[in-house]
């Protein structure tokens, strides 16, 4: 007899990123879980009854006995609101069911004030735009932490010279603290642009069809719609939007622009980390690598790996809510619901690997005699340029290509120092090769680049 499959009840919840090592555990998770989404749901709620009853559109105390019960998310089945939601197709529904009981509770009078004039897209969309402003906010605080790494590095590291790699191949000298310095502004530019979503997210608030027409039929006068949706988005501390979105969806476009730009940003430290730490190389390494199930020697780049798994799902996330942009009437069927979960996800990805980006950058350890050491593998032809371009007013410029490719290959081929081939050569008697060959001394503006660079606050 064939033993059943063994099968454990898993107990309902918020996600605990079993498979995604890159944001389980991360503030970003929190801000992001069932439990925090379900509070930004009550949030937006109670917002909205505190913004009828500040221009006396509800009683004080209906706002109060809604902002009682809204307070506490803990009170709500997030299990049963996620299986019952099912039924209308998002968890506002069921939710308003439960807030009202709450409210009745307490006293009646006040329970037909939950909800008064909203739709369901006004609840959900306000809540999702809460979620996303307070993980920017933790997102940001971490993007500080990275910038502020990568300028001490830069700045430790300006005249630290090590080989510059073009298609993968050693090109011309450059200085660490450049390219720390450069890494330090995509971080700043991946700043620059959530502060800038973050400070525009728009509360929602438009009714049935978004033209707000259930608040004047609640007693709202027609010159007093703007000012609730005003007073609505100072209640729930976001913007205060010109038009209802319900299918103008710029918040969410922009949004995921921001954080697929901040994902690809970080990734590409992550991606020069791992060229740079590996065995061959070394260069870089992680300040605490991660371990191996099978080999014990390794340490692995484990925050500059899973920061680039970020940035490679990032885009495919970004792609879905890019698509959601194309909604049909006043309300979408199925752009809108779309939405939720990549926009969740993605949120998550970029908090985690802005954690992973700081820790990094604040552990990460520069090995500058690997990076001197490497630039005499070529034996000297990474400063080709260099030479090619002070030998030919000596030699003429026809001549000093000749000379210069054929010592290039006896360089290689003899495994010799370039500048050692040049010195026998009779033309070249009276030019400082010493000086022209040393890669140290041909890094250019570097270290005026990284000084500009850090310039920037």
């Amino acid at each position: 007899m064939t033993p059943a499959p063994f099968r454990r009840e898993v107990p309902p919840g918020d996600t605990d990123g079993l498979l995604a090592p890159g944001w389980a555990g991360s503030p970003a998770a929190s801000a992001t879980g069932d439990t925090a989404f379900l509070q930004a749901l009550l949030d937006a709620e109670a917002a909205l009854t505190r913004a009828q009853a500040s221009l006396g559109l509800a009683p004080a105390e209906a706002a109060a006995a809604v902002d009682a019960a809204a307070s506490d998310g803990a009170r709500f089945d997030v299990h049963d609101l996620a299986l019952r939601a099912r039924g209308g197709g998002n968890p506002v529904i069921p939710l308003v069911a439960e807030l009202t009981a709450a409210v009745g509770a307490v006293d009646e009078a006040y329970a037909p004030y939950v909800h008064r004039g909203a739709t369901s897209q006004d609840i959900m969309d306000t809540a999702m735009m809460l979620v996303a402003a307070r993980t920017l906010d933790l997102v940001l605080a971490d993007l500080a932490r990275t910038e502020r790494a990568l300028a001490r590095h830069a700045r430790e590291h300006r005249n630290t010279v090590m080989p510059g790699r073009t298609l993968t191949q050693h090109a011309v000298p450059t200085t660490f603290g450049l390219k720390a310095a450069g890494w330090r502004s995509l971080v700043l530019d991946a700043r620059d642009r959530l502060q800038a979503v973050r400070d525009a997210l728009p509360a929602q608030l438009g009714g049935a069809a978004g033209t707000l027409a259930a608040f004047t039929a609640y007693g709202a006068a027609s010159a007093d719609v703007g000012a609730l949706v005003e007073a609505y988005a100072r209640e729930v501390g976001l913007a205060a939007p010109v038009l209802p979105w319900h299918a103008l969806r710029t918040p969410v476009a922009d949004l995921a622009g921001a954080l697929t730009f901040a994902a690809g940003a970080l990734g590409k430290t992550a991606a020069d980390v791992l060229t740079l730490s590996r065995t061959e190389i070394r260069e870089l390494s992680e300040g605490s690598g991660g371990g191996s199930s099978a080999m014990p020697h390794k340490a692995n780049p484990v925050r500059a790996t899973l920061i680039a798994a970020a940035a490679r799902r990032a885009p495919q996330l970004a792609a879905t809510l890019y698509g959601s942009l194309a909604a049909e009437d006043e309300r979408p069927a199925g752009a809108w619901h779309a939405e939720w979960e990549p926009l969740r996800d993605l949120l998550r990805l970029v908090g985690g690997a802005a954690r992973d980006a700081a820790e990094l950058a604040e552990g990460l350890q520069v090995h500058a005699d690997a990076m001197r050491a490497h630039l005499d593998l070529t034996h000297g032809l990474i400063v080709s340029e260099r030479l090619s371009a002070e030998l030919a007013p000596v030699l003429g410029r026809a001549r000093a290509k000749e000379l210069l490719t054929r010592t290039a290959e006896r360089a290689t081929a003899e495994n010799r120092p370039l500048v050692e081939l040049l010195a026998e050569e009779p033309e070249l008697k009276d030019v400082d090769l010493a000086v022209l060959a040393d890669p140290t001394q041909y890094t250019g503006s570097a270290g005026a680049l990284t000084d500009r660079a850090l310039e920037r606050r």
